[in-house]
């Protein structure tokens, strides 16, 4: 994957490059005040990287396995590398024009195009994809580690398999300590780039998961313990054809990182590497994707589940099964641990800038102001966990609302509007390509649901 040329691009170190925007990024590059900004000399690469990419691998990964249960191997991983390359193409678009405009937030980059009202668009929506994501990644700490009652059975967490049944293995007790003990430190970190450290760690451990989940394929294909997987979707009548589309806003989601690329871009030492960032960080995404979906569907086959970590607490039929479930487990939700900051620092930004519209004071030296929205958030978060019980359920609203549009809708509307003249021919066309592709395939999938929901409650 490659992104274009990026027109009139000012290769200008960061220490150079004078940016006057009131809300974002966190850390304003023009604050002279600020001696902690001047301690800093730039992010480097490697840790841009690793931020972008851990924006990126967040729960989306955990239903991608099941996207590919509904697509069939071939369409389902083709379904993947697309997704990639259109969501490449959109960050392509976002940075050209941000280069343009000499704008260092995507708020300010929607606003330059479409003014308050289209600034406020984007920002009510990365606050509700935003506080989904960020649910969804407690609702799972919590169902792997304290356990989960699903359909009547229920899956044992780790500490319930490895002590059993008390008050400190219970879910609420976990999701409390998580948040007090791990969450509340790294939220309140003022600069994304002191994330890098735990970002680094939070790519290991999802390497850890995609090494043990293709090891445990490999073992089965070798003791014959794995049939050939279903390549095609089947599709049975008209209603089956809509179902494809569900998987849609679950694609859409696992690639969305565009609400953290100017955050990640205003603090790195030399503005050029930008587009390298992003092409690595995507390519890193894609491929742990893609091995993590295609050996989950080879190993469970149409038994995949919604999120693939609870087919993990079931008997694999190798030595140390039980171990490597665990491991699994561990290493995934211990992921999504380090995730959380990082999806966090984006959600404050721009919830900052959607309730604080006229605050001349930078959000990163009124301490009250940055510490009620955190506060605030995290409880937010922390009571959806406790009441919302899908993720299944939080992927398609959000994925079909607010991801799409992130994604895809809004980089193309820019393109479209073109105020700086820089669009070309084939750019407009793929802009239109890329709106259209979006609002038909989520109306499909929002119908698809929508008739399920009718039919289920029916037979209920």
């Amino acid at each position: 994957m490659t992104i274009g040329n990026l027109a009139s691009e000012n290769k200008k170190t960061r220490k150079k490059r004078e940016i006057v925007e009131e809300n974002a990024p966190l850390i304003p590059k023009s604050q002279e005040s600020n001696s902690e900004f001047h301690e800093f000399n730039g992010a480097s690469f490697s840790g841009a990287v690793f931020n972008l990419a851990t924006t990126t691998i967040g729960a989306g990964i955990m239903g991608l396995p099941a996207c590919v249960k509904k697509l069939g191997m071939v369409p389902g991983l083709i379904a993947i590398i697309l997704t990639a390359l259109l969501t490449e193409k959109s960050l392509e678009f976002m940075i050209r024009f941000s280069r343009a405009g000499n704008l260092s937030a995507y708020g300010s980059l929607m606003g330059d195009s479409f003014g308050r009202y289209g600034k406020a668009l984007l920002e009510i929506c990365v606050v509700i994809h935003n506080t989904g994501a960020l649910i969804v990644y407690m609702i799972i700490i919590g169902d792997v580690i304290s356990g989960t009652t699903s359909n009547g059975i229920h899956h044992s967490g780790i500490l319930e398999g490895w002590f059993g049944v008390y008050w400190w293995t219970g879910r609420t007790f976990v999701l409390v300590f998580t948040t007090l003990a791990i969450f509340a430190p790294l939220v309140s970190l003022k600069r994304i780039d002191s994330l890098r450290y735990t970002s680094a760690l939070s790519i290991g451990l999802a390497v850890v998961f995609l090494v043990i989940a293709v090891g445990i394929s490999i073992i089965k294909i070798i003791s014959g313990g794995i049939g050939m997987p279903r390549l095609f979707p089947v599709i049975t009548d008209a209603a089956s054809v809509f179902d494809l589309f569900t998987v849609v806003p679950v694609l859409v989601t696992a690639y969305i990182c565009h609400y953290n690329v100017h955050n990640i871009d205003n603090e790195l030492e030399d503005s050029s590497w930008m587009h390298g960032v992003v092409r690595t960080s995507l390519t890193l995404c894609s491929s742990v994707y893609l091995l993590t979906s295609f050996s989950a569907f080879l190993l469970f086959g149409d038994e995949t589940l919604d999120d693939v970590l609870a087919n993990f607490d079931t008997n694999l039929g190798i030595p140390l099964g039980s171990v490597l479930n665990d491991a699994v487990r561990f290493s995934y939700a211990a992921h999504l641990v380090l995730v959380f900051p990082v999806v966090f620092y984006g959600l404050r930004v721009n919830v900052d800038g959607l309730i604080f519209t006229s605050s001349k004071r930078p959000l990163v030296i009124d301490n009250f102001r940055f510490a009620s929205i955190t506060i605030s958030l995290v409880g937010i978060i922390f009571m959806g966990a406790n009441f919302i019980p899908s993720i299944w359920d939080i992927f398609q609203f959000t994925g079909a609302t607010a991801a799409v549009c992130l994604g895809f809708i809004f980089p193309a509307a820019v393109t479209l509007r073109d105020r700086y003249n820089i669009a070309t021919k084939s750019d407009k066309i793929l802009s239109v390509f890329m709106i259209f592709l979006a609002v038909l395939s989520n109306a499909v999938a929002i119908y698809s649901d929508a008739y399920a929901l009718i039919n289920k409650n029916k037979n209920v």
